[in-house]
């Protein structure tokens, strides 16, 4: 554990990123501003009977009821800076002072994920000898966190609350590695009422709760170790859940709303892939059927009349059909996803190797709805990135896992940001976390992290970016095919990705292997 006398820096880096956040307040903001001024007003101005019918915008209310009521408490201090953005017909209402709230709500909210933060470090096992503050796995750790790249832009520039939510989750999982399970399942059952993305990684909570915290070790007989069933303890778990739910959802249960609530959490109907690729299996899945398509109208085995035009890639969010792969609905994706997480799940049950082993059950979950899941959005590769950096700083293979996965994901969010006022800032702000990552794992564990290949491919994406960001721009292609740069990163971060979810498992199957032999 980290010495109780080494944390004098941690308020200092701290309190720079929260100062860094502040210099974006006037930056570009997407169209989640408007939706969350928009929620805003909805559960400040209408009663709690039409939050989730209330669609004259067309940013509906689409998360758990407690993230309702957060937006219902952040309200009440809203209306102290300007009351009009409160209003729900004011759709598309910035002022400069809802700019300046909304901006601050997000940077005070991020408290949380700075003490999340803090805990995680904590629970970091520093490594022997006399080693300076700088080069200690605690506040390499610190640093991946508090200062990830891609929490920074999809926060504080493109705007969202996901350090409020990863505080969250963060939180849960340190509570976990400290032993103190009841307060981790709560903590994650707090966070899955605020947002029901964290469903990709229900199946790592669930079953290691049954397995390490319900079933309790009795005694050995040789090397054969009995444990016991104890209803207290799912009892205690099972009453958990049931009140945070009951908080969240009861009273839209006593309305019989729940049906309309949970219409608005699974619009299935938003296709198998949002406006801009997420960089996952399905990606490369559509990549592969446009190639056939355009290879069946060359050998003229196919009619050009008869493909579906720009279906996939017209920047829009809706349902289509693949033109010669099989289309896939979200029955298959739910499959999909299933398969690619059971063998984690599996492992935890059969082998349980602590919290650890959780965190790496967690992971896998993780990248495996990203992989396979229905309508994922690019930003939910930070579900992995972030709790990957507990692991990068105690693993060297998983070091290097960390490093191709973090390039690539952060990296594939640059379409976010793609006004050309935000170009050097994101290129500096990647620039110096991807440095400092390299940098600072290569010297925490002594030794090169990379295979030859990765770092091939990481080179490349150099000229990905280039290509992209300033050759593009200025081409005639522009103007032709508009979203062809969105289609290029997306594709290429896919393969990154994958390689990573593969080496995940590699990893997980030689840890099975070995505890075998032992």
């Amino acid at each position: 554990m980290a010495a109780a006398d080494s944390w004098s820096w941690f308020p200092a880096l701290a309190l720079g990123v929260s100062l860094l956040k502040c210099l974006f307040i006037n930056a570009y903001h997407s169209t989640d501003f408007e939706v969350h001024r928009n929620w805003l007003a909805i559960t400040h101005s209408l009663p709690v009977s039409r939050w989730y019918h209330e669609n004259s915008s067309e940013w509906t209310l689409d998360y758990p009821p407690l993230f309702a009521w957060f937006e219902l408490g952040l309200s009440q201090v809203a209306r102290l800076f300007d009351g009009d953005m409160l209003l729900v017909e004011n759709l598309n209402y910035v002022s400069p002072s809802a700019l300046l709230f909304q901006r601050l709500s997000v940077i005070f909210s991020d408290v949380l994920f700075i003490y999340a933060a803090r805990e995680c470090c904590r629970c970091v096992q520093e490594q022997k000898g006399s080693r300076d503050v700088l080069s200690r796995p605690s506040f390499v750790l610190a640093v991946l966190l508090l200062w990830n790249f891609g929490l920074l832009i999809v926060d504080h520039i493109h705007f969202q609350y996901n350090g409020f939510l990863f505080g969250f989750l963060l939180l849960s999982v340190a509570k976990h590695l400290q032993n103190r399970h009841l307060q981790g399942a709560l903590l994650f059952s707090v966070l899955l009422n605020l947002k029901h993305i964290y469903l990709y990684v229900a199946p790592a909570y669930g079953v290691y709760l049954l397995r390490s915290y319900c079933f309790t070790e009795d005694h050995h007989d040789g090397s054969i170790r009995w444990r016991s069933f104890s209803p207290l303890r799912l009892l205690s778990l099972g009453g958990i859940v049931f009140s945070v739910c009951a908080l969240s959802f009861g009273p839209f249960i006593v309305m019989g709303q729940l049906p309309q609530v949970l219409s608005r959490l699974f619009p299935f109907k938003r296709g198998l892939c949002h406006a801009y690729w997420a960089p996952n299996f399905w990606a490369l899945y559509n990549m592969l059927d446009k190639g056939l398509a355009l290879l069946g109208v060359r050998l003229k085995l196919l009619e050009e009349a008869e493909l579906p035009r720009a279906s996939m890639t017209g920047g829009l969010v809706q349902e289509f059909q693949h033109s010669v792969l099989p289309s896939v609905t979200p029955s298959v994706t739910l499959v999909c996803t299933l398969l690619s997480i059971l063998p984690a799940v599996a492992s935890i049950w059969w082998r349980p190797r602590g919290a650890r082993g959780f965190l790496r059950c967690l992971l896998l979950c993780a990248l495996g709805s990203f992989m396979f899941g229905w309508h994922v959005h690019e930003k939910a590769v930070l579900l992995a990135v972030l709790p990957l950096s507990i692991l990068a700083v105690e693993s060297r293979e998983d070091a290097g896992i960390y490093l191709v996965l973090t390039t690539t994901g952060h990296y594939s969010l640059f379409p976010l940001l793609f006004s050309p006022a935000e170009l050097p800032i994101k290129v500096f702000l990647m620039l110096m976390f991807t440095i400092y990552s390299f940098t600072a794992l290569r010297k925490l564990h002594s030794a090169r992290l990379l295979r030859p290949l990765e770092s091939v491919y990481l080179m490349g994406m150099v000229a990905v970016a280039i290509a992209c960001e300033v050759v593009f721009p200025l081409s005639p292609w522009q103007h032709q095919l508009p979203f062809l740069p969105l289609l290029v990163t997306s594709v290429y971060c896919s393969a990154g990705v994958c390689h990573c979810f593969l080496r995940l498992y590699v990893s997980l199957l030689r840890q099975e292997e070995k505890h075998k032999r032992l």
